[in-house]
């Protein structure tokens, strides 16, 4: 793509999003009830599939079809214009497609795609309480009855499950074989008999994690995703979705909305009169987050672009952008002193960064435990992208 089209893409972008970004949406998003954040992120999707934007990744033949060059610009755009994130339908358009489109059946694209496309919303059913960052230690069962699959077991840290009509389901079908070898991957119609779902109340006073129970579910073979006990394989396709041009966007966010909520609030006179910013020690700070800042996003834009990334360049940027999250939260609550300690409510639609410092900060950790943990994948780095030896094996 030539620098003119592209920006002559960019200028488009830039147009719409002054005309169709809700100026207002951040204190209209504020404490309120669940009904109110879905149809709100309904409208939202509908609003940005409808100019195209809402799965650019897609192919061009299920409403997507921008190149990686055009979905920078658009990821850039609106975060820069500081538009609501698609937060409800995020598995869906990214996990349960990335999943459809590398091992899913021609039926269960044309059965589900369309359908995501009409608002369906997925949750993942992965992790355990004995299987978070092990996901292969995981116990939940599948027994093959007839043309059925048969499901018990419970899961953890489903986000929006509680919202979800389908889930995407990992169960061991052979409890013989070796734990990566014996599980399958299933797609889990939300409203089966013998599922139960539970919302778990966070440190943030949210319930975006659920546990879900499942209770001799039955689900039809025809819903089995890939070979029977590949199921380790194919999660992999998911887990895939998760880095590339998703961490690009959370970049842009991070370094658009959230470091201009940091530079305004570090500008705010105190009682005193006096500003943060002009203490000497905070504008260093400042400083060398802006410079940190400047390098995620450089780094995230590199890896998007590059066709044949390195083994340890996902962990990488995951880590960084992880751990700069956190230290710049933990600034943000720190300089917003009392004020900031009692802000306890945060626009329901917004990124990790919103400006309610105290409860961002508390956020940020998830960052460093789900998608494996900062220790993860500081191995993942050592091992395949160093070359350094191997962790020793515990061994009972």
């Amino acid at each position: 793509m030539t620098t003119q089209v592209r920006e002559h893409f960019r200028a488009d972008v830039r147009e719409w999003c002054r005309t169709h970004v809700p100026a207002d949406w951040r204190r209209e998003q504020t404490g309120v009830d669940d009904a109110t954040f879905v149809a709100f992120q309904q409208w939202w999707f509908a609003e940005l599939h409808a100019a195209g934007y809402a799965v650019p990744h897609w192919p061009a033949e299920w409403g997507g079809g921008l190149s990686v060059a055009e979905q920078v610009v658009l990821y850039q755009e609106l975060a820069a214009h500081d538009a609501p994130r698609l937060v409800l339908p995020f598995v869906s358009i990214h996990h349960a497609a990335s999943t459809l489109f590398a091992a899913g059946t021609d039926e269960q694209r044309q059965r589900h795609l369309p359908a995501i496309l009409g608002g369906e919303i997925w949750c993942q059913g992965f992790s355990e309480p004995g299987a978070g960052s092990d996901m292969a230690a995981l116990t939940t069962s599948a027994r093959k009855v007839d043309d059925t699959y048969v499901v018990n077991g419970q899961k953890l840290w489903a986000s929006g499950a509680a919202h979800a009509d389908w889930c995407l389901l990992l169960a061991r079908t052979d409890p013989e074989a070796p734990k990566r070898r014996g599980i399958s991957y299933f797609l889990m119609d939300m409203r089966t008999p013998g599922v139960e779902v539970r919302p778990i109340r966070q440190a943030t006073g949210e319930s975006h994690f659920c546990e879900i129970f499942l209770s001799d579910v039955v689900i039809p073979a025809e819903n089995l995703v890939g070979p029977e006990n590949e199921g380790w394989r194919v999660a992999q396709e998911t887990l895939g979705a998760e880095r590339g041009m998703t961490m690009l966007e959370l970049a842009e966010r991070l370094g658009h909305a959230g470091f201009r909520w940091l530079v305004d609030l570090c500008g705010r006179a105190g009682a005193d009169g006096t500003r943060p910013r002009d203490n000497a020690m905070v504008a260093d700070r400042l400083a060398c987050l802006e410079t940190e800042l400047t390098g995620l996003r450089a780094l995230c834009a590199a890896f998007v672009a590059d066709d044949n990334p390195g083994p340890a360049d996902a962990s990488i940027v995951k880590l960084y952008y992880s751990e700069l999250l956190q230290r710049m939260t933990d600034f943000g609550a720190d300089v917003a002193g009392l004020g900031g300690q009692t802000g306890l409510r945060k626009p329901m639609s917004s990124g990790w960064e919103s400006g309610s410092w105290v409860l961002d900060f508390i956020g940020s950790w998830e960052w460093t435990i789900p998608g494996g943990t900062s220790e993860i994948q500081r191995t993942i780095i050592g091992e395949r992208g160093l070359g350094l030896p191997r962790e020793p094996q515990v061994t009972k």
